[in-house]
């Protein structure tokens, strides 16, 4: 195989099926193994208190951060910050990281909810649900995955640590859709925290596989110099 077969497999495939294995054992656990385990026996409680509490402001609030993580606004917003980050740095690098830490938590979520069957929490919906299993919550690993691997690329090319801290605020983002899932009856709250565990490791996976500059795609190494003979 040649060297870029080699370290996608190992940088990028393997990687990304043992996060699924982990994830699907993550599910097992949450959702069989410790259903009647402290604190999985409160997210109900959980649930119902925020549903109990629900007001015309905040049910705005949390439209507006469920929105903000949508399918179709992930896809947009990752592909306008794409072709920004080409156009801006000339080179593929930085938009091919993005893209691929957003694949990739799709996929692992997508077969994660085939293997875990989880329903949704027994509150008002406030959103209409998705052919999909609660475990984990979709919205919450693409913001993470999105909005922090773009936190990631700007605190980099920042030259100032004012600036560096200021751009690590988008953290805001997946935290507020995170919330805002339970708040709307849509997950339970180990469910947004495993998409934490989804979108983070695939941010670190596509930052090592593609941003690291020590790692030379497709191109052979050379082999060591002989020293000339007198």
């Amino acid at each position: 195989m040649s060297d870029t077969v080699v370290q996608i497999i190992r940088r990028v495939l393997l990687p990304v099926s043992l996060l699924l294995g982990v994830m699907v054992l993550l599910g097992v656990l949450v959702t069989r193994a410790f259903a009647r385990t402290w604190p999985f026996t409160v997210e109900d409680a959980v649930n119902r208190e925020l549903a109990g509490d629900r007001t015309g402001g905040w049910n705005d609030v949390s439209l507006v951060f469920s929105t903000l993580a949508s399918t179709q606004m992930i896809v947009v917003v990752t592909v306008l910050v794409a072709l920004a980050l080409r156009l801006w740095l000339k080179r593929w690098r930085e938009p091919l990281f993005l893209c691929a830490a957003v694949t990739a938590q799709a996929l692992v979520f997508l077969l994660t909810t085939l293997a875990i069957d989880r329903q949704r929490p027994a509150v008002e919906h406030m959103d209409t649900s998705p052919p999909t299993s609660s475990f984990p919550s979709g919205h919450t690993s693409a913001a993470v995955a999105l909005y922090v691997g773009i936190a990631v690329l700007m605190a980099l090319r920042a030259r100032s640590t004012g600036a560096k801290v200021a751009w690590w605020a988008l953290l805001l983002v997946p935290l507020g859709v995170a919330l805002t899932r339970i708040y709307r009856g849509m997950h339970h709250p180990s469910d947004v925290v495993a998409s934490f565990v989804n979108g983070g490791t695939c941010v670190l996976i596509m930052a090592r596989a593609v941003l690291d500059r020590s790692l030379q795609w497709g191109r052979a190494k050379l082999p060591a110099a002989t020293p000339a003979r007198t």
